[in-house]
Parts: structure tokens; C-alpha cells; sequence
């Protein structure tokens, strides 16, 4: 009896400790797949995280063509209806979501609406295994400086695992800052009838006189290249007809003998671009040193910019 009892004393040490062998085994394993498990979820977090800085830049880049084409439509509507738009902004919005100016359907958005973004960004996130969906909230419009136009668009994006790992939403700003520089400016294609073109183009001349030498001032009249002005429009402003001040202005000085080679009639008055195309009239004269065209006239407000004195 007493050798029984120390048999069934050892089969139960022997049954408990294999009980505990596989208890702990159990555990170990559970705990193995749940760090597997987390690893796996921390992976795609990661995967995620790093994909969500590439898919901005993407659609940074695509906001910056989107815009492009949108100003491009913009001088387009105004070319082809020899109208100004009412509000910079809201034709630059227009074209961008809807692809129309003033419900005029725009040939250069077709297939850049930003509504049309859909399928690029799907593809994008289908190399991710995620489904990406958003969408616009607003656009807003303003200059950053004389030569640069600030273009954001607001969205609510929503980027979810498709295997249900992770889900990310938030309301993200994409922006874009877009160089006036090349593009018509509206003023010269109105106020000539479309016979006259000038692109926006920055002077590379720093000094317009140096003594008595008017090579530079005399180059850059011929270009009419562009100065920033705190006394003339923005292009914005220009896109809208408007020749009043702004701390964004830009600019140009009008040749009047490339409109007399057009058969434009011209004026006697300051060649200043925002005051020769408007109903402004300030007292003009022609400047010295001598040398430039008898046209060549400046209003005394713009006598120390381009570095000349009234000669009467």
C-alpha cells in the first residue's frame, strides 16, 4: 500500500507537470501570435504612415498642373470673350472643380478636375493595398508675393487598410504656389483688342541707369518687362480689370511703338501699364538723361523707380 501510494504520488507530480509544460507552451504560443499579430499591425501602420507623406506630395503635384491649366483657361475665356473675370478667385476655383469659367465648359481641364483625381489616387493606394477616398472641402486663392499665386485646396480624406488593420482620416490642406511669370497678362489683350500680347516677365536689370547710360531702361521698355509695384494691380487684379494699388502689384512699362505697328492709336501720356490702361491722367514728361523715344513719358511718381528726371 505504501509503494501504491508513492506511484500515484509521482503520476500526479508527472500529470501536473505536464499539464504545466503544456499550459505554459499554450501560453507562449498565444503570446507568440499576439506579438506576431501586433507586429503585422504595426507593420501596415508604418506602411501607411510612410505612404500618407508620398500621396501629398503626389497630389501637391497634381494640384500645381491642375492650377496651371486653370489660369491657362482663365486667359483662354478672356482671349475668347474679350471679358475680364468677375472674381480672380472664384473663376480659378471654378475651373478647378468643375472645369468651366462662368459656366463655360474649359478644354484644358478635361480630365484635370480635381474631382478627377479619383482614379490616380486609387491607383496609388491600390500599391499599398489600402483604399484611399476624399473629398473637396474649398479652394482658396491669394497671392504669396508680387510673382507667386498661393493655391490650397482643403479635403477630407479617408485612407483604410483593406484588411481592416488601420484607418486614418483627417482634413488635410494640399497647396501649390504657382509663378505668374509667362502668362499673358489681360490687360494688354483687352485694352488692345487681342492685337497686342505680353507675357509677365520679371526685368533681370537691378539699376535701370548707370551715369548716363540708358541701355538697360531702353531694354526693358522694348520688353516691357515687369517690376513689382506696391502702387499696381496684382495679376490677380489684372485677371479682373482692375489697375488700382496692391502690396502684391506688379509693373510694366507699355512700347507704344509696338502698338503704332499695330495700328493702335496711342496716348500722350505716362507709359506706366496700370496708368496708361485706365482713365487715370497724371501730369507726364519726357526724361533725362536724353536718349529715350519722345513717347518715353513718366508721371513724377515714377521718375525715381526707373532712376530718370523730368526734363521740363
Amino acid at each position: 500500500m505504501g509503494i501504491n501510494f508513492k506511484l500515484n504520488k509521482r503520476g500526479i507530480i508527472f500529470t501536473t507537470l505536464v499539464v504545466l509544460i503544456l499550459f505554459l507552451f499554450v501560453i507562449s504560443l498565444t503570446f507568440y501570435s499576439v506579438i506576431k499579430e501586433r507586429k503585422a499591425i504595426r507593420d501596415r501602420i508604418e506602411t501607411m504612415n510612410a505612404f500618407i507623406p508620398s500621396l501629398e506630395k503626389d497630389m501637391g503635384r497634381q494640384l500645381y498642373i491642375s492650377s496651371y491649366r486653370s489660369l491657362l483657361s482663365i486667359e483662354s475665356y478672356i482671349g475668347e470673350t474679350g471679358n475680364f473675370v468677375t472674381s480672380a478667385e472664384n473663376s480659378i476655383g471654378e475651373a478647378l472643380l468643375n472645369g468651366t469659367i462662368n459656366n463655360l465648359t474649359m478644354g484644358l481641364m478635361e480630365g484635370y478636375k480635381l474631382s478627377e483625381w479619383q482614379s490616380r489616387v486609387s491607383e496609388l493606394g491600390n500599391k499599398v493595398n489600402t483604399y484611399i477616398n476624399y473629398s473637396v472641402i474649398n479652394v482658396t486663392v491669394a497671392h504669396s508675393d508680387p510673382w507667386h499665386i498661393l493655391i490650397k485646396m482643403r479635403i477630407n480624406i479617408t485612407i483604410e487598410d483593406k484588411g481592416n488593420v488601420s484607418k486614418w482620416q483627417k482634413i488635410e490642406i494640399i497647396k501649390t504656389n504657382l509663378k505668374i511669370e509667362g502668362f499673358e497678362d489681360p490687360l494688354y489683350l483687352i485694352e488692345t483688342n487681342g492685337l497686342i500680347s505680353n507675357k509677365v516677365l520679371r526685368t533681370p536689370y537691378s539699376s535701370f541707369v548707370i551715369g548716363s547710360d540708358l541701355t538697360n531702361l531702353s531694354l526693358h521698355v522694348n520688353n516691357s518687362y515687369y517690376i513689382s509695384s506696391p502702387a499696381g494691380p496684382s495679376f490677380l487684379d489684372r485677371l479682373e480689370g482692375k489697375t488700382s494699388a496692391s502690396t502684391n502689384g506688379v509693373e510694366s512699362l507699355v512700347n507704344l511703338a509696338k502698338l503704332s505697328s499695330q495700328g493702335i492709336a496711342t496716348s500722350d501720356k505716362s507709359i506706366v501699364d496700370f496708368i496708361y490702361f485706365s482713365s487715370s491722367n497724371p501730369t507726364a514728361c519726357n526724361v533725362i538723361p536724353a536718349g529715350m523715344p519722345s513717347w518715353f513719358k513718366l508721371d513724377e511718381n515714377h521718375l525715381a523707380t526707373y532712376e530718370v528726371d523730368c526734363s521740363s
